[in-house]
């Protein structure tokens, strides 16, 4: 059988280029080399730069997250700057595995530029990928589907911050920037006074703020497989050691205990399975994405935000899920992309 050469596309300008960097090797190290000639391609901090690498020199290469909140680069020995996408067709690859997270690479901006070139790649489209990053457009389309999500508000910077009582009931209130992921930028403020530091920093990413009730329960995510007739993995549930399941707590050793199925009841879990679902077809997904929820006071499932591209570290909660499910990691990774090649 002839290989089937797909460039596995990781970094990019993002606050989470070091995590999409673990991805990336992590799926570079699990695709079936019987099946697939790869080629690594790192997308620059600034964007502006494409390394192609040896999957070899690659995962021998030093651990991201050391370069976390540097200027630095991943250095990969013998790495070859490319022209983008023209030279990804030259080379006659057939398919892209995006393993992206955040701006630049989860919005549907590396989506468009594939799809402009010619180039099927996994994960959901573009539509669905900017609708799934951008909060405020998200929570508006849950609205029109009658899906049940926190009260929010939506605060620009600048803005002043009026009836947020009258909308939102009394403090503590969950702020987070409209457009990034894993956590960034998000914070619980407890007090008024907390509201304006949490504010600032969601501003330090993003122009548009959320500003969410808060609500107590168990965190607890669904992954989706599939275009279309999608389902839904087994519910994980998330016990973050700090306030939240905050950055640190998703890709820091220990940061959190994750227990796979969900400690929750047979019907609840359907329930939050047929919630993923809904929202996963609301936003016109396909290949595969992961829904966040909280169960508030542990029984009513409310839906946060959707995943388009979960991470797939190896402390990720998408393969941990499948791995749940009887699926190895690379038959989760053949998975994905045969739901790409064939959309």
């Amino acid at each position: 059988m002839k290989k089937i050469n797909i460039a596995v596309i990781m970094g990019g300008k993002t606050p989470e280029h070091e995590i999409s960097l673990i991805s990336g090797k992590e799926v570079v190290k699990n695709l079936n080399g019987d099946k697939y000639n790869v080629l690594p391609i790192i997308i620059s901090k600034d964007g502006k730069r494409w390394q192609l690498v040896s999957p070899k020199n690659l995962l021998e290469s030093s651990d991201p997250l050391k370069l976390k909140g540097t200027r630095k680069e991943l250095t990969v020995v013998n790495s070859r700057e490319i022209s983008g996408t023209s030279e990804v067709v030259k080379k006659g690859v057939q398919i892209a595995f995006i393993a992206m997270h955040g701006p630049y690479g989860e919005d549907g901006t590396v989506q468009g530029m594939l799809e402009l070139a010619g180039i099927p790649f996994t994960g959901p489209g573009v539509l669905a990928s900017a609708l799934g990053m951008d909060k405020e457009m998200f929570r508006k389309i849950m609205c029109y589907e009658k899906l049940p999500i926190p009260k929010y508000m939506v605060v620009k910077r600048g803005e002043r911050l009026n009836l947020i009582e009258e909308k939102l009931g009394k403090p503590p209130y969950f702020v987070k920037p409209a457009k990034q992921g894993s956590s960034v930028g998000a914070s619980i403020a407890r007090t008024h006074k907390d509201l304006r530091k949490s504010l600032s920093r969601a501003f330090r990413y993003d122009d548009t703020a959320l500003i969410d009730e808060y609500i107590k329960g168990l965190e607890v995510t669904c992954a989706v497989l599939g275009n279309r007739k999608p389902l839904a993995l087994p519910v994980i549930e998330i016990r973050p050691k700090g306030k939240f399941f905050d950055y640190d707590s998703k890709y820091m050793p220990g940061g959190s205990e994750e227990i796979v199925p969900a400690r929750i009841s047979k019907n609840l879990a359907r329930k939050v399975q047929e919630l993923a679902i809904k929202v996963y077809k609301a936003i016109g997904c396909r290949g595969f994405s992961r829904v966040d929820f909280i169960l508030e006071n542990n029984k009513s499932p409310i839906i946060l935000e959707i995943n388009t591209i979960p991470g797939l570290t190896p402390m990720s909660l998408l393969p941990k899920a499948a791995k749940a499910a009887g699926i190895s990691y690379t038959k989760l990774l053949e998975k994905i992309i045969n739901y790409a090649l064939s959309k």
